[in-house]
Order: structure tokens, then sequence, then C-alpha cells
């Protein structure tokens, strides 16, 4: 019987730990497979005699960053003190009413959606700016993305596959026909003369054409960047229906391509597609392999004609940067430009003491950081 017990609470446990991490889920915060296993074994072995130690344990599994702790602590209260209570319709006052425990609205609003409408809503300051007259709202422009709430991220979405991007178009090598041109066509001037007669030469100049770079987006999808790439998705989206050379990679333990996906003229059946295609949704890293995939097969057919690659990714590597630095060689000397964008880059004490990142910032012509509307905008103009 007591063998029996023990199975039973086991099994309540992990049930228990599962809900756990789909609250924090919802709320944004990245929860991978892995680490839902890991924080059940983890519980098994700490135990859960002492509230502090259940609250420390799952802590060390599920928040890697500083700005995640606090979502941690407001879900951590919800679930632990009454697990129904995100089940249940809600009475009375809000919790963060009860016990002197504030929730911040994107927690309310992911896991309490009946009482997010009780919040008394200030109306938003509405300011026009030319440089950034996209963003409807000021005070979006330099919010991270990962502290807005569930609203707000639909309206940064909105706002950045609207994001008008003018890429600057570039000197080709061949020619065209053109009235003011510097050099002169002499192939068409002697055509030319042999219909009008030796009495005239009839000029006919050109010069070159110019072509709109490709563009070539390659997105790191672990658990660590999942928000940042949600985003970016959208950004990607209004890119390519605006432009018609433009390609889009995913990667996290694989690579794989979604230019054909982001074509749906319906943005929100589009990322459906590209959420059922994709099947290594906040796993792990491995940006050498990936990296080693995208220039055996695909760096010779998108990285053409003075090419712009656009690398998103924390450099956070599973494989401690292994072969990573040979393959960035040899990415930078296949597209005229190489960006990289990093999230971690808005901290201030931000180093590059990772390996990965190490083995790519060499190899990179920007480093630019992408967590808010701000520097969505200094990106568009970066590349145009």
């Amino acid at each position: 019987m007591k063998a029996e017990q023990v199975g039973a609470r086991g099994d309540r446990l992990l049930a228990n730990v599962t809900h756990f991490s789909r609250a924090l889920h919802r709320v944004g915060l990245p929860i991978a497979p892995d680490k839902l296993m890991h924080a059940v074994n983890a519980v098994r072995v700490v135990g859960i005699d002492r509230r502090s130690d259940l609250y420390w344990t799952l802590h060390a599994v599920f928040v890697n960053r500083p700005e995640q702790r606090e979502l941690f602590d407001q879900v951590f209260y919800l679930f632990w003190r009454d697990p129904g209570v995100l089940e249940r319709p809600p009475t009375g006052t809000p919790a963060s009413e009860e016990d002197g425990v504030r929730l911040s609205r994107r927690v309310i609003e992911s896991l309490l959606p009946d009482r997010a409408g009780g919040l008394r809503q200030e109306p938003p300051e509405v300011e026009i700016d030319a440089r950034l007259s996209w963003s409807r709202d000021e005070r979006l422009k330099a919010k991270d993305f990962e502290a807005m709430s569930a609203e707000e991220i639909v309206e940064a979405q909105a706002a950045v596959r609207e994001l008008a991007l003018p890429i600057k178009a570039l000197p080709s090598r061949r020619f065209r026909v053109h009235p003011w041109g510097t050099r002169i066509d002499m192939r068409r001037t002697l055509r030319a003369l042999l219909r009008a007669g030796p009495d005239t030469i009839p000029l006919v100049r050109r010069r070159r054409r110019e072509l709109r770079p490709p563009l070539v987006m390659l997105c790191d999808i672990s658990g660590s960047m999942a928000t940042y790439t949600r985003v970016f998705l959208h950004f990607a989206y209004g890119m390519m229906h605006q432009h018609p050379r433009v390609s889009t990679f995913l990667f996290a333990t694989r690579l794989t391509n979604i230019t054909r996906l982001l074509r749906e003229r319906d943005v929100d059946m589009a990322l459906d597609r590209v959420g059922r295609f994709v099947e290594d949704w906040e796993g792990g890293t491995r940006i050498g392999a990936c990296l080693h995939e995208f220039n055996r097969d695909w760096s010779r057919r998108v990285l053409a004609q003075n090419a712009i690659m656009v690398l998103l990714t924390d450099g956070l590597d599973r494989d401690a940067g292994e072969g990573l630095a040979n393959e960035m060689e040899r990415l930078r000397k296949s597209c005229r430009r190489l960006i990289w964008l990093n999230p971690l880059l808005r901290f201030d004490e931000f180093q590059p003491l990772a390996l990965g990142v190490k083995a790519i910032l060499p190899h990179t012509d920007e480093f630019r950081s992408i967590h808010s509307l701000e520097s969505v905008s200094e990106l568009a103009t970066a590349l145009s």
C-alpha cells in the first residue's frame, strides 16, 4: 500500500509540474520539453517538504534570465497557492489584492483573462513620430519584447510587419540603355548608324543596371530566443511581401527553410503553417551544425548578387562553438554584408564570454540588439 501511495504521489507531482510549466509558457517564458523532464527529476531528488526548496528547484530549471524572475514569482505564487485558480472561474477580488502580491498585466491577461477586463486602463499617450510613424504607442518603442503583455505583443507584431523598408539598389555588372548614360553602347550605335546613314552618328548611351540585393534571414528558434524570433518572423513576413528576393531560414537543432510558407497572403495562416512545419521549436541550439548545413546546401542558391545576411541568435551554442568559427568565416565570404542581431546586447554588462559569441563576433560587419520596436527600426535604417 505504501508503494501505491508513493506512486500516486509521484503521478500527482508530475501532473502539477506539467501544469505549472504550461502556465509559465502562457505568460511567455520559453519552456522546452527537456526542461519539464529536468524539473520533474530535480523535484523528485530535492523533495517537496519545504516550499522554499520547491521554489528554488523550479527556479533553477525554468529561469534563464533576470527579467524572467518576476514573471516566475507571480506564476509560482498563483499556481502553488491554489493550482485550481487557473481553471475555475474567478470570484471576488484579484489575487494581487488578497495577500499583497501584485500581479503584472501580462500574467493577469494570460492566466486570468476574466479579471483582466476589470483592471483600470489609463488612456495611452499617443505621439506621432516621423521616424517611427508605424508605432501607434510611444511607450512601446523602447519596451523589451519579453516585458510586454499579450496585447502589446500583438501590437508590436503588427507594427513590425507594416514597417516600410526600402532596400537600396546596387549597381550590377550588366548595362542597360539610358539616355543620360556615361558610356557609349558601340553595338547599338553602329546599328543605328546603318539605319540613319553616314550624315549623322546617333550615339546610344548606357549605364549599369541597379538591382536590390537579396536579403537572407537566419533565425534562432531555441528556447532562449523564442519570444524575439516570433516577433521577428512578422518582420520577415512583411519584408517578403515588399521585396521578392527575401529568404528566411529557422534553426535550433536542424535547419528549416520557411521561405515558401511565408508567402501566404494571410499572416496568421502563414505563421500557423510555419509552427506546424518546424519541428524543433524551443529546443537546444546547434549553431555550428546548422550553419554547416546552410553553407553546404543553400549558400550558393541564395547568397548571390551582393546578398545581405541577417543572423538572429544569442550565440549560446550547445556544442560550445565547435566548428562555428570556420562556418562563420565561410558564410561571411559568401555574402556582401553580415549583420548579427543579439538580444543580449541590450544589457550594459554584456561581455562576449561564451564560446559561441567569441566564434561569431570576428566575422560580422555589424553587431546590433533586437529587443524592442526601436531596435527593429534601427535595423531597418541600417538595411536601407
